[in-house]
């Protein structure tokens, strides 16, 4: 576990977000405090293990542990999640489906919205590369959290990563509403994102406040 923060100033209209990259052996957890210049800081990072020799039921709750103490300990506006997609390798998918399954209740439970982006969209926001490799995609992590290295393991890595992809297409007052817009990978949308939606239309000050400081920033 690392709790890793850079020396980035911090907004009154900051977005916290909390990213996950889901799993059941390794599921890794990021929480980054992102501001409407596209800058960033770290507040934490962990990956959360569990033992193939453990009973499934106790791997299950530890995940979602681990989740729930995190959300409550640093309260995201937003829980951004890789999205779960079918894979050849059966038992793997599940445990992820499992893990992610958990993850989101969880924060569903607290009221807090849920994202998901999918692996090749998160490589694509950080890297301008959607087939980006797993170093070049650590090192731009790294370079926009101002990290003192690069983020280590992979799990951890990919969970900062989703945190920033939906900072920045998907920031209070952004362009685009990827909360609003994001399908689950059965194609449905949550009552999360429906009402996201409708709030669309009328933003409160701080999403306008955020609004006019990206307009700032595009500026200069």
């Amino acid at each position: 576990m690392q709790r890793v923060a850079s020396t980035a100033g911090t907004s009154r209209i900051a977005q916290r977000i909390m990213g996950v990259d889901p799993g059941l052996t390794r599921c890794g957890f990021a929480v980054v405090q992102m501001q409407p210049n596209r800058s960033g800081e770290s507040l934490h990072v962990e990956v959360k293990g569990t033992s193939s020799d453990e009973d499934l039921a106790v791997r299950i709750l530890a995940i979602q542990r681990a989740a729930e103490q995190l959300l409550d300990e640093f309260a995201p506006d937003v829980l951004a999640i890789e999205r779960v997609f079918s894979s050849a390798n059966a038992p793997t998918a599940i445990a992820t489906a499992q893990a992610s399954g958990v993850v989101i209740a969880a924060a569903a439970a607290r009221g807090i919205p849920v994202a998901w982006h999918t692996p090749s969209e998160v490589k694509a926001a950080v890297t301008d590369d959607g087939r980006a490799d797993k170093d070049a995609v650590a090192r731009m992590v790294a370079r926009i959290l101002n990290l003192p290295g690069l983020p280590k393991p992979v799990d951890a890595t990919d969970a900062y990563a989703v945190a920033i992809c939906h900072g920045w297409r998907s920031g209070v007052g952004a362009k685009f509403n990827m909360t609003a817009a994001t399908a689950t990978h059965q194609g449905a949308r949550t009552a999360l994102q429906k009402a996201a939606a409708q709030r669309s239309t009328g933003m409160t000050a701080a999403q306008r406040a955020w609004q006019d400081a990206e307009r700032r920033a595009a500026r200069r």
